[in-house]
């Protein structure tokens, strides 16, 4: 026992040492976004500053050069100027030449300065992203510690298997944790935030411009509150939507292009051919992603008016079409590394199956996908 013992509390204390460097490692990556956030403000700043002392250098330049044109007429026909005029003509060069140097010495200042700024963003830049993955790889530390090996010891053999095995699940789930936090942050709370600054100006709209200002605005406000609502069932339908296990492949594609239909102002339309029947878990995850990935692909980029999506099932297959009337694309100038178009493929394939995409420009887009179901 006394072994044992002591191995739970050296894991014990890794795991305190680790968590708190993993603390530490956020604490800095968090210091460093907002030390970001101030060098760039400062930066925009900068650069209009020097901006506008360019724009008046080059001005002092031009003056100076007609104070030491006239400074030099001046001298070479001395006797036909009065000594106040000679006197002016002096003074004059005398002060741009003066103020021109002042002006280009601040110049040569805010450059070096902004070039120092835009080091330390590199910098930092380089810092948050070493940071992440610091974070990213001590998560892997701390699941293992933390996780019970022994299973997955059991269904790989080898060692070298069991940790690209363990590491994969590990990135993958910090990947997606990653993405939700990124879609949330960057959709519904930056959606909430508007209307709640918005709503706090319906008061002030309605004390200054009148009671119909007002209602146009609280429609507004209606509208995000609309689309924030939108997205937030998106993200819940990207993670898992729950009907899928309850109800199936059929019903869920009916109620996912519902929502989407009730919160845009897109026609979408869905059609079912034959049965109505279950499939293997796997297949009714994998077929749910695609139309999911396909009509997103969609709204995202071809700007559609109408989304169409058949599904045809058959005894031996399953046939399934997604089709819209969206600006298209040109397939000879596609980009082979398109996330969403490697994605799709990859999920036919794992699914044994065939993709077929046709598109051309201002001609919509249509994605055959034809599935077996005896594989």
């Amino acid at each position: 026992m006394q072994p044992t013992n002591n191995l739970d509390q050296v894991i014990g204390k890794m795991l305190d040492t680790v968590s708190e460097s993993k603390e530490q490692i956020f604490n800095i990556s968090e210091q460093s976004r907002a030390e970001y956030q101030t060098l760039e403000e400062e930066l925009r700043a900068v650069r209009i500053r020097v901006n506008e002392v360019i724009d008046k250098v080059d001005t002092n330049e031009n003056k100076a050069k007609l104070a030491r044109n006239r400074l030099a007429q001046v001298s070479r026909e001395f006797q036909n100027f009065s000594n106040e005029e000679v006197r002016k003509a002096y003074e004059d060069a005398n002060e741009y030449q003066v103020t021109l140097a002042v002006l280009q010495q601040e110049e040569e200042q805010l450059r070096s300065r902004r070039d120092r700024i835009e080091r330390r963003l590199l910098n930092l830049e380089e810092t948050i992203d070493r940071a992440e993955s610091l974070v990213g790889q001590v998560s892997v530390v701390q699941n293992f510690l933390t996780g019970d090996l022994q299973k997955v010891g059991e269904i790989v053999a080898d060692a070298e298997e069991k940790q690209a095995f363990g590491l994969k699940i590990i990135e993958a789930q910090e990947e997606e944790r990653k993405r939700v936090a990124r879609d949330i942050h960057d959709g519904p709370a930056q959606m909430l935030a508007n209307v709640l600054l918005r709503s706090e100006l319906v008061e002030r709209v309605y004390q200054e411009e009148g009671i119909q200002q007002a209602l146009a605005e609280i429609r507004d406000v209606r509208g995000m509150v609309k689309t924030s609502l939108a997205e937030v069932r998106r993200i819940i339908y990207d993670l898992r939507p729950m009907a899928l296990d309850d109800l199936g492949l059929v019903p869920t594609l009916r109620k996912y292009l519902q929502n989407l239909n009730e919160n845009t102002d897109l026609s979408l339309r869905f059609s079912n051919y034959g049965d109505e029947k279950r499939l293997p878990p796997n297949f009714e995850v994998g077929l749910f992603r695609l139309v999911q990935e396909a009509v997103q692909n969609a709204l995202k980029h071809a700007e559609p008016t109408d989304i169409h999506v058949k599904i045809e099932m058959r005894p031996q297959h399953i046939n399934m079409i997604i089709q819209d009337n969206g600006k298209g694309f040109d397939q000879e100038n596609k980009r082979d590394d398109s996330f969403g178009l490697i994605g799709m493929r990859e999920r036919v394939q794992n699914l044994k199956g065939e993709l077929d995409i046709q598109s051309a420009s201002n001609q919509g887009t249509k994605i055959i996908i034809r599935v077996p179901l005896n594989e």
